[in-house]
């Protein structure tokens, strides 16, 4: 009689065929496949440097998996295994969410050749772990600045495809016409392009025309005050009080606070 020949356990071995394990490890061997991670991943969440700069330390020749060195992009890993860079045994870090309410006068960089201050010394205590803001506020403007060392999370939030909303409070120089209120929210043509607003009105609560809510999901570049400017409204105050579904509720200005695992989940979802 034939034996019968097992086609999943071949199908198998195919399918992980770029898991570089220790072929003495039983264990690992039995590694799901859900449970591996491309190899560049594994090096970026290690802290070490992006995804992109992985693939190149890769291709160098600088980093060994279980002793023996790695080449091939797309290798697959499992927390099991032995990453190394050069002599330096790869660690994954935990993840940390920083939420800050920004004060005026910050620079957002993680250095400045200038030595001016930078958004990194309000956070320098949050942990022990490297983290960077997500997006940036320039100087003046005050509000809502996630950190995180979380790749995915940090590239999920600022590609435009994902249309993150960010609701700002506007102070202006002179009061606010509503006729101009009504152009900005049907859109108007800046330098680099077409903006709309998601949406814009009145302060409630207030008589004061030059105090303006606006929500928009656009990354561009001083987008709020230059839609203004266009109007020849000067932006005297810009505080981003809302950033991806966050709030800066009992965060004072000046401090910072952990995210909360509801929080995280609701961005991964995203």
């Amino acid at each position: 009689m034939l034996k019968k020949r097992n086609y999943s356990k071949t199908h198998k071995s195919k399918s992980n065929k770029k898991h570089l394990l220790s072929s003495n490890n039983s264990e690992r061997n039995r590694q799901k496949e859900t449970d591996l991670i491309r190899l560049n991943k594994y090096i970026a969440n290690a802290g070490i440097c992006s995804r992109r700069e992985a693939d190149t330390l890769i291709q160098s020749g600088v980093i060994k998996v279980n002793g023996k060195i790695v080449k091939e992009l797309g290798v697959k890993v499992s927390p099991n295994d032995k990453v190394q860079y050069d002599d330096q045994v790869l660690k994954v870090e935990n993840k940390y969410y920083v939420l800050l309410n920004k004060p005026k006068g910050y620079i957002t960089t993680t250095d400045d050749p200038f030595e001016r201050k930078t958004v990194m010394y309000l956070v320098k205590n949050a942990c022990k772990e490297r983290i960077y803001p997500v997006g940036r506020l320039d100087r003046n403007t005050l509000g809502l600045l996630l950190f995180t060392n979380d790749g995915d999370i940090a590239k999920k939030l600022t590609h435009p495809k994902h249309q993150i909303k960010k609701i700002y409070h506007v102070v202006l120089d002179k009061n606010f016409k509503k006729s101009d209120l009504d152009k900005i929210l049907k859109g108007i043509k800046l330098d680099d392009g077409f903006i709309k607003v998601d949406s814009i009105a009145y302060v409630q609560n207030t008589d004061n025309k030059r105090e303006i809510g606006i929500e928009l999901h656009s990354g561009k570049n001083r987008i709020v005050r230059r839609i203004f400017e266009t109007f020849d409204y000067k932006v005297v105050k810009l505080d981003r009080v809302a950033f991806a579904g966050l709030t800066k509720k009992d965060i004072p200005r000046g401090k910072w606070r952990f995210l909360t695992d509801k929080e995280v989940s609701f961005l991964k979802m995203i």
